[in-house]
């Protein structure tokens, strides 16, 4: 079977095959090797390398060059996003006596890398007469020169030269992209010169790459030189140095301005499996600092879409129901889209699949079908996926969560929301009724003592709205906590309303749901009704191990509404 030594054979994370170890090393390996006293010394280099430093472009300076803080460096990279846009991918020159390479190479936001350089076009440039410039596209082809005014002398004319004793095995083994430059088989991987060509802006980034390769280690350790390095690191395809400094900056203090900038590297950074760790504490930070929506709306409201999908893929988002996640991606996607087609796009492609539609309210599912916002064909097929999965046996709704635990959409697992999912069984006949059924789990109930509550979802009984809350309260005599419930009326003024009501609770052994209390009240708007005890025993027992409340680890809860005649 072919092996593919293309990869980082000193990344501690590479398993190496036996006849890859160096002699010697027993139970070892070379990742841990320094080679740093081999650093551009000629006794133990075979080549040497030739960098060509040349100016940047007008008016633009390098990612790290006088940035003080991550917002700095974000607003330097960006420009220089731009700018370099203007230029080719890669220039490569071929001479009789050496290989220049101009590593000049765009922060791509299409995942392309270095992997353009293939032996085609090698090939290409071999047959071409000596001293002859010729410009790559992206795919290696010949594309002539460049029309673009940035092509000017500011840009190509070389500032000075750095010339370094290098050695071939080192960096071939660190990088596949020196491997493929020392072994494609031409006659360019057999000179002893080799001329990379980069901007003034790159110096110290790709120095402190080359030192990297040999020792394992970065003098420097400020975010912003970092991120330079990491963009080094990421275009000369080190992924044990974009490993290094993913864990350099994880290890820094986290504020939102740098969890943006991870979350907004370029794709070939961010898709990188070194970078991962690094990008999912970004999404982890933020997703705590704005887990409470309501608190910090319009912080929200006003981030980037990284960093919205961050904050909206957490199940620890502390929401009044998922009503108020579909409300409020309509409010940002209408902010930061104002042309329909645009929004359409967004909410079909990145946004839509982070609301957990089976978790809304019918009433709230019906507005969906005609939101003019969202995609016809999405719309009914997001409301038709929620309506079958209310409908499913809560057994048959824990297996399709329990499916998505590791996914990165998950449309079917419960949020921790303010107001809990209620499923509602509505009959007008013979008299106007419905059975609410309201599921706690024990780690909720935990969390309301000593005086804290939980509330439902609204529900609706003969045009009025009503809600349940579980309390942790003191019981009728005020000697002990114990578990209530009650039932209330959302609207307030003067309206008067009947009601006959039950409370149940599934138990132990039988698992039935029985019979806890029964009453009447006539509601006017704003008041409760309940039961300040619902299983008369003391908070201790209720929440014990063996009660005979919890099953599964949930509570199980049912009320019946009839309106009285």
């Amino acid at each position: 079977m072919k092996k593919d030594y293309n990869v980082d054979l000193f990344d501690p994370r590479t398993i190496m095959d036996s006849e890859l170890s160096p002699a010697g090393v027993v139970g070892g390996s070379v990742s841990d090797s320094d080679f740093a006293f081999a650093f551009n010394d000629s006794n133990f280099s075979d080549r040497l390398l030739k960098i060509e430093i040349v100016a940047d472009l007008p008016e633009s300076k390098g990612d790290g060059e006088g940035c003080n803080s991550i917002a700095d460096w974000a607003r330097n990279r960006k420009r220089r996003r731009e700018e370099i846009k203007k230029e080719n991918a890669v220039d490569v020159l071929v001479h009789r006596e050496e290989q220049i390479l101009n590593c000049n190479m765009p922060d791509t936001e299409d995942g392309v890398a270095y992997e353009n350089q293939d032996e085609e076009a090698v090939a290409m440039i071999e047959e071409s007469p000596p001293g002859l410039g010729m410009n790559l596209s992206e795919h290696g082809d010949e594309a002539g020169h460049s029309s673009d005014p940035s092509w000017g002398m500011d840009c190509s004319t070389v500032l000075r030269v750095k010339t370094l004793h290098i050695s071939s095995p080192i960096l071939a083994a660190k990088s596949p992209f020196f491997y493929k430059l020392f072994s494609n088989g031409m006659r360019e991987s057999e000179q002893r010169h080799v001329t990379l060509r980069i901007h003034a802006s790159e110096e110290a980034a790709l120095m402190d790459l080359l030192n990297f390769m040999y020792s394992n280690t970065l003098p420097t350790t400020t975010p912003t030189s970092l991120l330079d390095v990491l963009m080094a690191a990421d275009k000369f395809e080190v992924a044990s140095c974009m490993r290094y400094c993913s864990r350099m900056l994880r290890n820094l203090p986290m504020t939102c301005e740098s969890a943006l900038l991870y979350l907004d590297l370029p794709s070939s950074v961010l898709m990188a499996e070194a970078v991962q760790p690094l990008t999912d504490a970004a999404k982890q930070f933020l997703a705590a600092r704005y887990k409470d929506v309501t608190k910090f709306q319009e912080e929200v409201l006003n981030l980037p879409l990284a960093g919205i999908e961050a904050v909206l893929s957490s199940d620890d988002l502390q929401v009044a129901s998922e009503d108020a996640v579909y409300d409020f991606v309509l409010k940002w996607a209408r902010i930061h889209h104002p042309r329909l087609e645009d929004r359409r796009e967004i909410l079909g492609s990145r946004l839509g699949c982070l609301i957990r539609f089976p978790y809304m309210t019918c009433r709230k599912l019906k507005k969906v079908l005609t939101c003019n916002d969202f995609d016809s064909e999405l719309a009914s097929k997001v409301v038709l996926e929620a309506l079958f999965f209310k409908a499913e046996a809560p057994y048959r709704q824990r297996s399709l969560a329990a499916e998505e635990a590791n996914a990165s959409y998950r449309r079917f697992v419960e949020r921790a929301y303010k107001y809990r999912p209620v499923k509602v069984v509505e009959f007008e006949l013979p008299r106007q009724q419905c059975v609410v059924y309201l599921d706690l789990k024990r780690e909720e109930c935990s969390n309301l003592f000593p005086a804290g509550r939980v509330y439902s979802q609204a529900f609706h009984l003969g045009g009025q709205g009503f809600f349940l809350s579980a309390h942790c309260n003191m019981d009728q005599q005020s000697s002990f906590h114990c578990f209530g419930l009650f039932l209330g009326m959302q609207e307030k003024g003067s309206v008067t309303f009947a009601v006959d009501y039950e409370f149940a609770a599934r138990s132990k052994p039988t698992e039935e749901y029985m019979s806890k209390y029964k009453g009447n009240y006539t509601f006017t708007g704003g008041k409760a009704v309940g039961y300040r005890n619902l299983f008369s025993t003391a908070w201790t027992a209720f929440m014990a191990d063996d009660s005979h409340y919890f099953i599964n680890g949930i509570l199980h809860l049912r009320a019946e509404l009839t309106i009285r005649q």
